[in-house]
């Protein structure tokens, strides 16, 4: 009973491993279906080769050249008939014992005149006719409804006619097959061990590597610098060097960005903490008007900073939505007309200049976070009364983007920093932000397969952004 227990408690385990694919089986499998096709192979060319040597049938005519040969020195009319009935019964006696060829082969012996001095009981009430071909000649025939290759060699004194049966062709394919099977079956089990011995020991190198992988510490994001001797396993090893390499530098990108992130959002909750203490003890309605002011900005630069980092963690995770066919001119106008008043406050002219309609397939929010954070940057960091265009132009294969302004800028030197997470430029640090907003857009062209550069500004001042992404139509169309 016990034994009956354990044994079915293995056996969904033995079943998920043998239903479990493996490489070994996988090639068993193909050599398998390769033997298949070689036998298929093989017996269409004997077929054919079959084929070619029926219509000569050579066995036939050497055959029937020594048997008429042989018959040319008898003289004697029941000597000649003894030899054919014993000649016929031995052949197709033979015939029978080989199993090769069908039915039986028929014999008829003519003399000078034509008359017929012997043959085959079926040919009894049969009449062949003379071949007009010479002194040796095959042609077909039917006899009793069944068709014949008859070949006639002529002597000085008889005339010998040989009838061998056509094979049909299933009974040809069914001995042939059964023919090559035993050859295939020799050769079968010393392929089948060949590739299952070249299959494990090619397998060797790479349960190695894996073991190598396996033993590593959990953290280790180190390149793997397996020294690889074999050629097949060395794109394996460097895409794995590869993908840690990158793995790793996400992991430090990551800690870094919490560590900012986390520097960056304790003086927004510094100032709230402070604000509180004050309203929670302020004695006059001026102290306190005061405090609830300063605690809503700190509020409202915490919120945006949350809602930034939210934006570029989701950025940073590479998932998009799928892109979907817009009038990206109107999206833009609706983007910016929130905007606007914050500009107007500002005493800030904000300009469009786009096509009336701009139909693409985009990504709507990664665009629609581009235009926000690179138009608030302009709002933000311009000069009161100045100028901010955006610019929306299609370039056929690539949408461009650009915003431009008149304001102070980005020194040539903070150029390559200016896209970095948490940079503000030492020239704009009394302005309110988070340092997120150009990140988020180079994170964002990137995931759509574009790229953010600077560009000059308006009138020679200021600074502009250039965003160019694929035209999914263009490539389309």
């Amino acid at each position: 009973m016990n034994m009956v227990s354990s044994l079915l408690a293995v056996l969904p385990t033995l079943r998920a491993r043998v239903a479990e694919p493996t490489l070994q089986r996988r090639g068993v499998i193909s050599v398998l279906i390769a033997f298949l096709v070689i036998w298929l192979v093989l017996l269409g060319y004997v077929y054919v080769q079959s084929r070619r040597i029926e219509t000569s049938a050579p066995g036939l005519d050497l055959f029937s050249n020594a048997f008429g040969d042989s018959l040319a020195t008898i003289t004697d009319v029941a000597q000649a008939q003894a030899v054919m009935a014993a000649t016929s019964q031995w052949v197709n006696a033979r015939r029978k014992a080989e199993g090769r060829l069908p039915g039986v082969r028929l014999f008829e012996l003519l003399d000078l005149q034509g008359h017929r001095v012997w043959a085959s009981p079926p040919l009894a009430g049969a009449v062949l006719p003379a071949a007009s071909s010479g002194i040796n000649a095959l042609r077909p025939t039917e006899v009793g409804g069944i068709s014949y290759n008859v070949y006639e060699s002529r002597s000085a004194r008889w005339t010998l006619r040989v009838i061998e049966p056509l094979r049909t062709d299933a009974a040809f394919l069914v001995y042939n097959g059964r023919w090559l099977v035993p050859y295939l079956v020799l050769a079968l089990p010393i392929i089948l061990g060949a590739v299952w011995l070249s299959v494990r020991h090619g397998l060797t190198p790479l349960q190695q590597l894996a073991y190598n992988i396996a033993q590593r510490a959990p953290g280790d994001l180190s390149p793997l610098a397996l020294h690889v001797r074999h050629r097949e396993l060395k794109p394996l090893s460097e895409a794995l060097d590869h993908l840690l390499a990158r793995l790793k530098h996400k992991v430090e990108r990551e800690r870094f960005f919490v560590q900012d992130a986390a520097h960056e959002i304790r003086t927004p909750l510094a100032v709230i903490t402070a604000q509180a203490h004050v309203l929670a003890h302020a004695s006059g309605s001026q102290l306190r008007a005061e405090g609830l002011q300063h605690l809503n900005h700190a509020v409202s630069r915490a919120s945006h900073l949350a809602q930034q980092l939210l934006l570029l963690a989701s950025l940073d995770e590479g998932r998009r939505p799928t892109p979907q066919r817009s009038n990206v001119t109107q999206a833009v106008r609706q983007w910016l007309a929130p905007m606007a008043t914050v500009a107007m406050a500002r005493g800030i002219e904000l300009e469009l200049e786009a096509p009336d309609a701009l139909m693409a397939t985009v990504d709507e929010a990664a665009l629609g976070s581009i235009v926000d954070n690179l138009v608030d940057n302009a709002v933000r960091y311009g000069r009161h009364g100045g100028r901010v265009v955006v610019y929306l132009l299609d370039e056929g294969e690539r949408l461009t983007l650009l915003v431009r302004d008149d304001g102070p800028g980005i020194a040539p030197t903070d150029g390559e920093r200016a896209f970095e997470r948490f940079w503000r430029g030492s020239d704009h640090i009394d302005v309110a932000g988070s340092g997120l907003g150009l990140a988020i857009v180079r994170q964002a062209a990137q995931g759509m397969g574009g790229h953010a550069t600077l560009t000059a500004g308006l009138d020679g001042h200021g600074v502009g952004f250039r965003v160019s992404v694929p035209n999914a139509d263009f490539r389309a169309g």
